[in-house]
């Protein structure tokens, strides 16, 4: 490695000189609550707004703001807003400013709008109107009863249900709303038309303790006089099949609650509930699995069974169910929705002589079929991720999942569908049935997931390298259905903890996942065991948990949110469960501090293992793990009990943190600085959580490095992945990291690219070198944990980074990493303040560094150089005699800023730092760059 240069400060007084998003004044736009565009249930009765401001002028921030918050359009106005009106208030916070108005109840919509003031204290205009809207916060708001059907079913995998109703309107209506839950999954319809467009509703949670509803506006669906409502029910993650823990026979009956709250003009109410006065029958859906797919009869329909006038004398009753109102709550996060549609690359005549489809990308969803054939035609689609060696279509690491879709024609003209209370992970579709020429345009796959807003970019000059980011992005999109799942395809499809924590990094930068996170925490507190041991999966299916890297999620994600997000809120919901989690490790490590876990523990899982003698593989002890996470988790407390100013919480874990890093010290590291676990991931979780010795680390790292050449390649599983390249890149050995990053064979973050993945694989071999499989037992080819490399390529390669004391971006660094051939980077990051990018590019022995700093936040800019002159937009500056020379003249270019040029270090390169902080604008520099890498 070359030669560090030693930091050195000069003085710049540099101005900022920029073009923004827009022209004239900074404008107010994207208003949230709670981290949702006009949500229509909340929680809670005092929620935090937030908006973002967009300005030309460099360096603008705001100094101050005005909400107004009125019960309807026409008071939004100052000195009329009837809920709440802040007056001005001097502040810079536009993120997550709570609500403290006259007491909101439940069912109230309250209207809002922002202005601002900049740094020259001149107003901004109004922004846009938004709204919120308070939900059911008390059982007691529930006045409809749970329903389910009388009719008897012999078999658990039975029909889905119909349930219908008729009610009259007769009145001027103002506004109406529904509110709805189940046991299962539901679709409402009114007067034939299906309310909302949210998919597996209501959502899985831990039953037991939550139950999510959901809220419609059906203002416009209703009409005056005789009406009808439908609600179709499915058995969804309620009622299936889960692996080792089979109590589907348990539940025996799916059940759902709903009330219509209709309000007339007149002031009078009138609510249509779920109860004994209903009618039940089932309909085309015949079965309905999460696993094993769907079974449509399009010759059972019943036309009109969601229309007012239906023929309803064959149907059955309904009663009363006996399930809690207690439990049940609005969700924090978005819902799953159709985002994307795909039409197939072709058909493909495999040689066993199946037709199958090729999407032509790893998608979960389903497929929408278009057809014309007899009544009876019954057509089968059968779904799967790979092709064997051979080119035959492949299910057998789909283990007992059929993810078979059925459909049976009614015949008479061309007839499309598509399934409603299920989804399949896959690429190939393999028809049979079809009567005719199977051609491409008989499927168009539809792509369902957590609706969460893109926030992240990442390209630059290889081709492979942003298919590794593609498949990044299309893992999380196929395993964030609902809860963050490890795979979407196999019988398992579960809220992995470990998974879950590794990966919260990249998703944070990939997507808005603050209240995907917020939702899925609470089922985390929520299924927590009584002694502080976290399940390992979340919901809780599997029974019991306490593995370290995996329960340390408790403490881990929420951590992570509040880094990305700015959000103390998230510390505070789930403080007592981070705190338990910490006490069980406590008490399981006792007065050695050392944790030496007995149950069942995971450790590196999948690391690189081989048969070699003279090249081990590299299994890293768990018991050195289990108290390295004991340690971070630790330290994460001890940081988190500080922010919320809980003061003897957080000296206690300063002390504990002493006593675990010198008994991890003792235990497991050699007096020269070997570890137990001679291991890259030993040294890498060492070196990320701070338990070397500080004389020791660089030895260490060292160490490191020369495991990684040793081999050529990377050993680590799921626990050491995440951070290897951060940590070589930390400690100046940048050159290996990018080895790791470029390398093409197995084991490799590419390997799977060259092999044609479109999504993250499980394994680092899920297809071998040879074209086998791996172990079919345990072989997803979407399953996102090795996508961590993510957040080193945004945060190091593009240099898009958190600050690590200030949260949410509102201060943050760009800080780019070049080396080798990696050239022509452009990342972008929607942070809760706007848009940040990075766009940076080698040329002629110059660098270019285009970087974009929203409105209200500030950056420090760490440009890569081998000298010591910048150009900052057209601007020659140059550091010369007593202060600073601009073409030749030494000056404040505008008059209006005095800012510290410095430069810094870059361990393991042949150039160093200009670092600059400036605020907000968009900004070029360049410098020379005549480092030979």
């Amino acid at each position: 490695m070359s030669k560090i240069l030693k930091s050195t400060a000069l003085i710049l007084f540099l101005a900022a000189v920029s073009a923004n998003l827009h022209a004239g004044k900074p404008e107010v736009h994207a208003l949230k609550c709670e981290h949702l565009v006009n949500p229509l249930a909340l929680n809670t009765t005092s929620p935090r707004l937030s908006w973002k401001i967009v300005s030309d002028e460099p360096g603008q921030y705001q100094s101050a703001y005005e909400i107004i918050v009125a019960s309807s359009p026409t008071l939004l106005e100052p000195g009329k807003a009837d809920l709440w009106n802040t007056g001005k208030v001097e502040s810079s916070q536009n993120i997550l400013v709570p609500y403290n108005g006259k007491k909101l109840t439940s069912r109230m919509r309250c209207w809002w709008k922002v202005r601002t003031w900049d740094k020259n204290g001149k107003a901004s205009k109004w922004s846009e109107t938004a709204f919120f809207e308070t939900g059911l916060p008390e059982p007691s708001n529930w006045t409809a009863e749970w329903m389910r059907t009388t009719m008897p079913f012999d078999e658990y995998s039975y029909p889905a249900l119909l349930f219908r109703k008729e009610f009259d309107v007769n009145k001027e209506i103002d506004h109406a709303r529904l509110y709805i839950t189940s046991l299962g999954l539901y679709q409402f319809y009114l007067n034939g038309e299906t309310v909302g467009d949210k998919l597996f509703t209501p959502g899985w949670t831990s039953f037991q303790n939550r139950i999510l509803y959901q809220a419609y506006d059906i203002t416009q669906l209703l009409k005056a006089g005789r009406n009808a409502a439908g609600i179709m029910l499915g058995n969804g993650w309620y009622r299936a099949f889960y692996p080792n823990n089979r109590k589907e026979a348990d539940i025996d009956h799916l059940d759902v609650l709903g009330q219509i709250e209709i309000m007339y003009t007149d002031g009078t109410k009138q609510i249509i509930e779920t109860g004994n006065d209903w009618k039940s029958s089932t309909g085309p859906i015949r079965k309905s699995e999460i696993f094993f797919g769907e079974t449509y009869d399009a010759r059972m329909e019943q036309p009109g069974w969601n229309s007012y006038g239906f023929d309803e004398r064959k149907w059955t009753a309904t009663t009363v169910a006996n399930q809690p109102k207690n439990i049940i709550t609005a969700p924090d996060a978005p819902p799953v929705r159709r985002i994307n549609e795909i039409r197939p690359a072709g058909v493909i005549i495999t040689p066993e002589g199946d037709t199958v489809i090729d999407m032509g990308q790893n998608m979960v969803g389903w497929c929408r079929i278009s057809v014309n054939a007899p009544a009876g035609t019954t057509i089968r689609l059968k779904h799967a991720e790979v092709l064997d060696k051979e080119g035959n279509f492949y299910t057998e690491n789909l283990r007992r999942a059929a993810q078979e879709i059925s459909y049976t024609c009614k015949g008479g003209g061309p007839e499309t569908w598509e399934p409603t209370f299920t989804f399949m992970g896959f690429r190939y579709v393999k028809v049979s049935g079809y009567p005719g020429e199977v051609t491409p345009d008989l499927l168009t796959g539809i792509v369902l997931h957590t609706d969460l807003e893109r926030t992240g970019s990442f390209s630059c000059n290889s081709e492979l390298i942003n298919q590794l980011q593609h498949n990044i992005i299309w893992g999380q999109k196929g395993n964030f259905l609902d809860v963050p799942t490890d795979c979407p395809q196999r019988d398992e499809r579960l809220g992995w903890t470990g998974d879950a924590q590794v990966f919260a990094p990249t998703a944070s930068f990939n997507m808005d996942c603050a209240g995907f996170y917020t939702e899925w925490l609470k089922d985390l507190a929520a299924d927590q065991h009584d002694d502080g041991a976290v399940p390992h999966v979340i919901p809780n299916v599997l029974g019991r948990g306490g593995a370290h890297g995996w329960a340390d999620a408790a403490v881990i994600v929420p951590w992570t949110v509040y880094r990305y997000y700015g959000d103390t809120a998230i510390l505070r919901q789930q403080y007592e469960s981070m705190k338990q989690w910490v006490q069980y490790m406590i008490g399981e490590a006792g007065e050695t501090y050392l944790w030496k876990p007995t149950s069942r523990q995971f450790g590196d899982w999948l690391a690189y293992a081989t048969t070699r003698s003279d090249y081990p593989g590299a299994t890293t002890d768990k018991d050195l793990l289990a108290s390295a996470y004991f340690y971070h988790s630790t330290h994460l407390m001890h940081q988190v009990a500080t922010i919320l100013g809980k003061t003897r919480d957080a000296q206690t874990y300063k002390e504990l943190m002493k006593k675990i890093k010198s008994a991890y010290k003792d235990e497991f590291i050699t007096p020269n600085g070997r570890l137990a676990s001679n291991t890259q991931t030993a040294y890498v979780v060492a070196l990320t959580f701070g338990l070397m010795p500080e004389e020791m680390e660089a030895g260490a790292a060292k160490r490191l490095a020369d495991d990684v050449n040793k081999f050529g390649h990377i050993t680590t599983g799921f626990l050491g992945t995440a951070d290897i390249c951060h940590v070589l890149t930390k400690y100046g050995y940048l050159e290996e990291a990018y080895m790791l990053l470029y390398r093409k064979d197995y084991p490799s973050w590419l390997y799977p690219v060259t092999k044609g993945a479109t999504t993250i694989w499980e394994r680092w071999d899920g297809i071998k070198p040879d074209g086998t499989f791996q172990n079919a037992g345990m072989n997803s080819f979407n399953h996102y944990a090795y996508g961590a490399i993510g957040d080193w390529l945004c945060r190091k390669v593009a240099g898009i980074d958190l600050h690590p004391e200030k949260p949410g971006f509102k201060h943050f660094i760009v800080k780019p990493h070049p080396f080798g051939e990696m050239n022509d980077v452009k990342a972008s990051h929607l942070s809760p303040y706007g848009e940040i990018r990075s766009e940076w590019s080698v040329k002629d022995k110059r660098m270019q560094l285009k970087v974009t700093i929203p409105a209200n936040t500030t950056a420090e800019i760490y440009v890569p150089s081998t000298g010591t002159g910048l150009v900052v937009d057209g601007k020659k500056l140059s550091v010369g005699g007593k202060g600073l020379s601009v073409d030749g003249k030494e000056r404040n270019i505008y008059g209006n800023s005095v800012e510290t040029l410095e430069i810094t270090n870059a361990p393991g390169t042949d150039y160093h730092y200009l670092k600059l902080t400036k605020g907000s604008g968009k900004y070029v520099l360049e410098a020379e760059f005549k480092s030979d890498l």
